[in-house]
């Protein structure tokens, strides 16, 4: 069977490159006569696959020795609170409220602890990134938290928030690794891997030495930051095969230029498709203002509900497959990840082009 081409939020497209070698090498590792599925996360062959997961992102990334580099489970889903419980110790937070994620972690602090929103989009559903350049965060919150890409929503901020002397902390799971960041200017980073990078079930956490407390009491060991870190993600077995594939796509990343050269193909790949819909007369993007525009998920819509699921069906005939949008926006949403060909998305184009003018007049 021909693969098509998958435009899944998550878990999403991977390069062929690195499904081969996974492939090549399920039976026999390295001529270890078994599967990484199959060997203990106390091996000597698996903490070289761990070691170098994290030598090679910390290169991707330019990570520096004063952050701790983690690979956990449970998803954003735990990470919300465990964010909070770790980081915030006189348990106020702010957050920026821009979509699902964010407000999930809003209230999960809720929760646990007093957090604030000092800005949000809710306003015009989600379809633009507030104005951060002067916030009205409280002077004694732990940190400001952000969802800085939006999947369901298609926004993503370009300029980072005013933090005013405060840690940062940004999801950027549908993100990750797209483009250079500066690590430096987070307290905390967390992704899960299932959209950009790997297989899901795996999340790593990228967060400042120093903000991970010595103790916690009353705090169960595993939502401790400090097990992990003290252990190098091995304080239980984690998710071995998953650490492997995203091992396999850093190395793929780093050969192929790296997040600069990453930035370069998936700003081009975009603006393929956001000239289109820019341009279009039956398709429209739902974030009208291109300085808050997602490079990552683009939501679209016709404005006719039988035409979207329509166009949704016919797509994925033809091979254009996933393309049904979020029930929160509705429509259509390509996720043009790092493992997209611009292929891929000239193809959508194509494919929409020739649907478009198919239901002139109609």
């Amino acid at each position: 069977m021909a693969r098509v081409y998958n435009f899944s939020a998550g878990p999403a497209v991977l390069p062929e490159e690195v499904l081969s070698r996974a492939g090549s090498e399920i039976l026999d590792y390295h001529g270890s006569g078994m599967s990484v599925m199959e060997m203990s996360h106390r091996s000597k062959a698996f903490r070289g696959i761990i070691d170098k997961a994290e030598a090679d992102i910390r290169t991707l990334m330019g990570i520096p020795d004063t952050y701790k580099v983690l690979f956990l489970q449970g998803g954003d889903s735990l990470l919300f609170a465990t964010t909070f419980i770790n980081l915030a110790p006189r348990r106020k937070a702010d957050f920026v409220l821009t979509g699902n994620w964010a407000k999930k972690a809003y209230q999960e602090a809720r929760i646990l602890g007093d957090p604030s929103v000092v800005a949000s989009s809710a306003d015009k559903g989600f379809t633009y990134i507030p104005d951060c350049s002067d916030l009205p965060i409280r002077d004694d919150a732990d940190y400001l938290y952000i969802c800085q890409n939006n999947t369901i929503y298609g926004t993503q901020y370009h300029t980072l928030p005013n933090t005013k002397g405060h840690a940062l902390v940004s999801d950027q799971s549908s993100m990750f690794l797209s483009e250079p960041v500066d690590v430096t200017r987070f307290g905390c980073i967390h992704a899960g891997v299932q959209k950009n990078v790997g297989p899901a079930g795996v999340q790593v956490v990228i967060v400042r030495e120093d903000l991970i407390p010595a103790d916690l009491p009353g705090v169960p060991t595993m939502l401790r930051l400090k097990t992990h870190a003290d252990k190098g993600s091995l304080y239980n077995t984690p998710n071995c095969w998953g650490i492997y594939v995203c091992g396999l796509v850093f190395q793929w990343l780093l050969d192929n230029g790296g997040l600069a050269a990453m930035r370069e193909k998936n700003v081009e790949k975009a603006k393929v498709l956001y000239d289109y819909l820019d341009a279009s007369g039956l398709f429209s993007p739902t974030v009208s203002d291109p300085a808050s525009r997602s490079l990552m998920n683009v939501p679209f819509v016709t404005g006719d509900k039988d035409l979207d699921a329509e166009f949704v069906a016919k797509a994925a005939e033809a091979g254009l497959v996933n393309l049904k949008g979020h029930r929160s926006v509705g429509g259509m949403r390509a996720s043009i990840y790092n493992a997209m060909p611009k292929e891929g998305v000239e193809a959508l184009v194509s494919f929409m082009d020739a649907f478009e003018r198919s239901h002139k007049g109609a």
